[in-house]
């Protein structure tokens, strides 16, 4: 069976079984729906709750910037893994104590305002919808390269899945799909890596093949990427380009911004007991480290493979993997020095702006790249980064199914946390805006209906994010976890940690940690790209790690603030000693 129809057999095989998941277990109430009846063992929801965590950016987008960026890489693994330390350690267990649906039911019951939930709706929205423009990109992207369809009806076909398990199921159709989702993701990054492992290092296990020696060569991996990377006018693989400041202030953003992401913190509300939360969050951690100690690996054979395979090859002879990829618009070539062959060498890189295409082909062949000025000094090549991983396989020349595998595994990693933001969504939408604040007399039933409601147009939304996407995927995912980091993390924890804050001081941190992020992502990465460089950024902070910043600004305008008005009334303070009860 040839690739395409492999590809057709295992993703529809998979798609079916999260179908057949979502009608076994689908919700007949909101309880159901918003939380899983509460009857979610650890181990499972510590398997969904690995499946909502890694996403494509996980799966797809991370390996992809570690290849490219080195190094400097390693923050996304440290900040979205320690997080969880975060996590488990610092709110899950008290907000499962706290005992209701939703984050900004904690945050409006907790400040006693429902000016403080509505905040905590709009951050949470806009967080959510951020984070799921990433999800639909990737979708987009396995199926139009995998399935040899249009990129917008991949979304699409993508939108009418997750339309089904989520809305029929609600949390616990989209727990007990997750649980197979880690199964098809996992198994899907693992066995390329293996795979690729064994023949550049005759090791099969990718962790320690990361740091082993060239099978027949007396060199280490990491050297020759050393060498290469030198060769080629780059810095030195394993060295870091980024500041401290800024490698500083993105593993804290991510870290914080994790321990935040309402996605993930839902997920504690679905376990019977307290001490299941931080069970969950454990588990978590394990079945997330097979992936994420596994990716730096995955970027390093990717690098390597793909440099051998296309650097000074003229273009009629390049391998077809990098013109199936062509075809796509997710690699081009031009011949800057005329010499007819491919040169991947530093410059001012194209992967900083997606190139448009024009039809005509240069004069060895190659795609040409429009609205780019012709400068010799230029990188020849563009590559997006979010294809790495799942061309790693083809680049190797693995068999058939295991490239089928990998697309089916990144549609899972997609769909999965794609799923849980848009419950979200639904929930923040139908259970605290609605029910809690416009219609507080609605029935169970009424309230069930609204949930679907809401789900479905957040879907169809986030649609339209995946036909047209903001950025890389990983990029925009950071993005979220700067926002989350800056407006929800700090509620969550002062108003477990500390009684005195009230809901003037709750609201002003919210408002300006949302403000002051959002403005500095928007302004260097939409409004004036060309400004987005060291020279520039405010203290020389990124704004993938701005989140950090305007999480120090929001506990301080929160704590000023609080000051400044009255405390808040004797119940909240009894309610919050009964959270931290052990």
């Amino acid at each position: 069976m040839g690739l395409q129809g492999l590809t057709y057999l295992f993703v529809g095989a998979s798609f079916a079984i999260y179908i057949g998941i979502a009608i076994w277990s689908r919700a007949r109430s909101t309880n159901d729906f918003y939380i899983a009846g509460k009857g979610v063992s650890p181990v499972a929801n510590g398997m969904a709750t690995a499946a909502d965590w890694m996403s494509a950016a996980s799966f797809i987008s991370m390996a992809g910037l570690i290849a490219f960026l080195g190094k400097d890489g390693s923050v996304y693994l440290m900040g979205w893994t320690g997080g969880y330390v975060l996590l488990a350690l610092l709110l899950a267990p008290y907000l499962r104590k706290f005992g209701k649906y939703t984050v900004p039911d904690f945050i409006g019951t907790r400040y006693y305002s429902k000016t403080a939930r509505l905040v905590a709706i709009v951050c949470l929205i806009f967080i959510s919808f951020t984070y799921v423009a990433g999800q639909m990109r990737g979708v987009g992207i396995v199926f139009s390269r995998f399935l040899e369809v249009d990129i917008n009806i991949g979304v699409i076909i993508g939108m009418l899945i997750v339309f089904f398990y989520a809305v029929l199921g609600g949390m616990k159709g989209i727990t007990y799909t997750q649980v197979a989702q880690y199964c098809v993701l996992i198994f899907a990054y693992l066995v390329p890596a293996i795979f690729i492992s064994l023949l550049i290092t005759n090791n099969p296990i990718p962790q320690l093949g990361f740091g082993d020696k060239i099978s027949g060569s007396s060199v280490y991996l990491l050297d020759k990427l050393d060498q290469l990377s030198i060769e080629l006018g780059f810095n030195a693989y394993t060295e870091n380009t980024k500041s401290n400041i800024d490698i500083f202030f993105i593993t804290a953003a991510l870290m914080f911004g994790t321990a935040g992401l309402p996605h993930v913190i839902v997920r504690f509300f679905t376990v019977p007991k307290v001490s299941d939360a931080r069970k969950s969050a454990g588990y978590a951690l394990v079945f997330i480290a097979l992936l994420y100690t596994t990716a730096p690996a995955v970027a390093a054979f990717a690098k390597i493979n793909f440099i051998e395979s296309v650097q000074e090859t003229e273009y009629q002879s390049v391998p077809s993997w990098f013109k199936n990829w062509e075809n796509i618009g997710l690699i081009a070539w031009k011949d800057k020095n005329g010499d007819g062959l491919i040169n991947y060498s530093n410059g001012n890189a194209l992967e900083e702006v997606k190139p448009k295409y024009i039809s005509e082909r240069g004069q060895h062949g190659e795609r040409l790249v429009a609205n780019r000025p012709d400068r010799s000094n230029e990188n020849e090549i563009y590559i997006d980064n979010d294809i790495m991983v799942l061309a790693n396989p083809e680049i190797a020349q693995l068999p058939n199914w295991v490239i089928a595998l990998v697309a089916a595994g990144a549609l899972a990693a997609a769909l999965s946390t794609a799923a849980g933001l848009l419950l979200v969504i639904s929930a923040s939408i139908s259970h605290d805006l609605m029910k809690n604040m416009l219609m507080p007399n609605i029935s169970d039933k009424q309230e069930l209906f609204f949930a679907r409601c809401a789900a479905a147009v957040a879907i169809f939304i986030a649609g339209l994010f995946g036909i047209y996407p903001p950025g890389f995927v990983a990029q925009v995912v950071a993005f979220a976890f700067g926002l989350a980091a800056a407006t929800i993390f700090p509620v969550l924890f002062l108003g477990i940690f500390y009684k005195r804050l009230n809901k003037e001081g709750a609201i002003a941190g919210m408002l300006c940690g949302l403000i002051a992020t959002s403005s500095y992502i928007s302004y260097f990465k939409f409004i004036n790209p060309s400004l987005n460089n060291n020279d520039f950024w405010f203290l020389g902070i990124s704004p993938e790690g701005f989140g950090f910043l305007g999480m120090i600004i929001n506990f301080v305008v929160a704590l000023s603030v609080s000051s400044f008005y009255s405390r808040p009334p004797e119940d909240i303070y009894q309610l919050v000693d009964e959270i931290r009860k052990p």
